[in-house]
């Protein structure tokens, strides 16, 4: 199952490939928040806030090992546009090979620095256990992550949406499973959620393999490709790491905003949490628009088609400015209800949505520079330029940074609350300029490419 990305109606074709990515995302951001649900209920709100105040850790180490792993994959999308079989299948070997020797050093790394992070992310005392046996479990499981974004990596690009989602669903349904077992079961707590987690995403990670050496084995690579080849890997690599550190600049962002939560105490991080796991659930069309536009983009690079890269990114900001206006009227509207869910009586409640309301309305706001932000940003990686995205993410790092440490100085919640958003509004803008900057020279490489030809 492929899909030609360069011939055809271009609204149609980006909704078509979006909706598996969507409804995909939502599940993983479900089965999350079932986590996260099932912790509360069962060990306490305690615990909850312990795995809601890793989840920027998780970012950093998990975006970092999965920027990697998307960036090699954009060669294939090119080598796909392009029709050139073979670079295709070596495109595959390859970054194989890379995203192995990055586990290793990623774990490894994470391994040995967790207890040091959470100390100066000014972990709460009395969650830091909790928090350390969750995240350490999700470190040691690093490679079922990693495995299941190439697997669906690869598939993506070639057109693929809908077999990565399948999985996906399958790994979701497995891991609330897991959870009940672990958590209400065996009485695991932390660790039991963050060992479901890794179960069924390595599961998900094998069903992508074993579907394209059995299904798409056009582009599985030949006993010859199993190698490293100097230009594959440099061009993958200057994708892959720029991918990888914007993930990790961002991901450093959210970190320093989440230690300026931590200072409210544990109170503030688990309504902080719970508010964020509504927000991620909402707004996950945006990151699905992003990957869409990456596959897109790779193709239509690939295939020399710049008319259909400027049509991508304007019908991709009409539909995602509907998207967002909606999405900030669900996640207002629907917050409180949320707070029950996670919480359960009124009195809880009361006392935990001051907390989260800041958030989300601050939020609200910008979701159209966060549309913006996963347009333009894939756009430039699809095309294989990484400098410009990743300085995007030492934008979002500043602004982040700047709220953050106004906030931790003064003491004013409301200053955290809006490090989101003020990320959003500057990055937004900065990714909308580079574009700018950017389409003018992927469009003189077209006519140089022209010229050749003629």
């Amino acid at each position: 199952m492929k899909s030609d990305m360069t011939k055809g109606n271009i609204a149609p074709i980006l909704i078509k490939f979006m909706i598996p990515l969507f409804i995909g995302n939502l599940f993983q951001q479900f089965y999350n928040m079932v986590d996260t649900l099932i912790v509360s209920r069962f060990v306490g709100a305690d615990a909850m806030a312990a795995v809601g105040a890793t989840g920027t850790i998780m970012f950093l180490i998990l975006g970092f090992a999965n920027g990697l792993a998307t960036g090699f994959t954009v060669l294939t999308s090119q080598s796909y546009g392009a029709r050139d079989e073979n670079r295709l299948r070596h495109s595959v070997a390859n970054a194989i090979i890379l995203a192995v020797i990055v586990t290793v050093i990623t774990t490894f790394i994470s391994v040995v620095s967790m207890k040091g992070i959470l100390r100066i992310m000014n972990t709460p005392d009395n969650i830091f256990d909790y928090s350390y046996a969750y995240i350490i479990t999700i470190a040691y499981g690093i490679c079922a992550s990693v495995f299941y974004n190439l697997g669906a990596s690869i598939l993506r690009a070639i057109g693929n949406s809908k077999v990565p989602l399948y999985f996906l669903m399958l790994s979701a349904g497995l891991n609330i499973v897991l959870d009940l077992v672990c958590i209400v079961g065996l009485d695991l707590k932390t660790f039991g959620a963050a060992l479901a987690t890794v179960v069924s995403q390595g599961i998900s990670a094998i069903l992508c393999f074993v579907y394209i050496y059995k299904k798409q084995h056009s582009i599985w690579p030949e006993k010859r490709d199993w190698h490293l080849e100097a230009r594959d890997t440099s061009h993958q690599l200057r994708v892959g790491i720029p991918m990888a550190l914007q993930f990790a600049i961002t991901a450093s962002g959210t970190m320093i905003m989440q230690a300026a939560i931590n200072l409210y105490g544990s109170v503030a991080v688990a309504s902080f949490s719970a508010a964020s796991k509504l927000q991620s659930l909402i707004t996950q069309g945006m990151p699905s628009i992003g990957q869409t536009m990456a596959a897109y983009a790779g193709q239509n690079f690939g295939a020399g088609k710049y008319d259909r890269l400027k049509g991508g990114v304007k019908n991709a900001l009409i539909i995602m400015t509907v998207y967002s206006v909606v999405a900030a009227i669900l996640s207002t509207s629907l917050l409180e209800p949320a707070m029950y869910l996670f919480f359960g009586s009124a009195e809880n409640v009361a006392i935990q949505l001051p907390w989260a309301i800041p958030y989300i309305r601050f939020c609200a706001i910008c979701y159209i520079p966060l549309s913006a932000i996963f347009i333009f940003r894939n756009m430039m990686q699809g095309c294989g330029f990484g400098f410009l995205p990743m300085m995007g993410g030492v934008v979002e790092l500043v602004s982040r940074a700047i709220m953050a440490a106004l906030s931790m100085k003064f003491m004013i919640y409301e200053l955290a609350s809006a490090c989101d958003p003020a990320a959003w509004l500057t990055t937004g803008i900065f990714t909308f300029v580079a574009w700018l900057y950017v389409a003018p020279k992927i469009e003189r490489m077209f006519s140089g490419r022209q010229k050749v030809i003629d």
